[in-house]
């Protein structure tokens, strides 16, 4: 399966985004769902992630109650709806994807889309 990110642009601080993540492919299996990000000189890290069914979902710390992740299924797509957005939430912001594996940790994931980069001003 390929994944292509997309809904990156510059925003002001306390302004609000929303990252899409469409699945191309072979998409006839279920696929867990994440967002991971990754700023200059610092590694890549976890957002959030999403069951094959949208019936479980996790969160960061840093960005619970701001950030909410969701999918449609039948659009193949996830998306990262960011409100509240703060200057340390600059990334490049990462989809991915595996059948069998769901959390936090990169690990767990096959496939990854290629990266949309966020950046907000303070």
């Amino acid at each position: 399966v390929q994944l292509q990110a997309s809904g990156g642009g510059l925003v002001q601080a306390g302004g609000s985004l929303r990252l899409s993540c469409a699945a191309f492919g072979r998409t006839g299996g279920s696929y867990n769902m994440g967002w991971f990000r990754q700023a200059p000189g610092k590694e890549r890290e976890f957002v959030a992630a999403i069951s094959w069914s949208g019936g479980r979902t996790v969160y960061a710390d840093s960005v619970k109650g701001r950030f909410t992740i969701s999918r449609d299924n039948a659009k193949n797509t996830i998306y990262l709806e960011m409100d509240s957005l703060k200057p340390e939430d600059t990334a490049v912001y990462y989809c991915a994807a595996d059948q069998r594996n769901y959390g936090s940790s990169p690990l767990r994931y096959d496939y990854w889309g290629q990266g949309t980069l966020v950046t907000v001003s303070s």
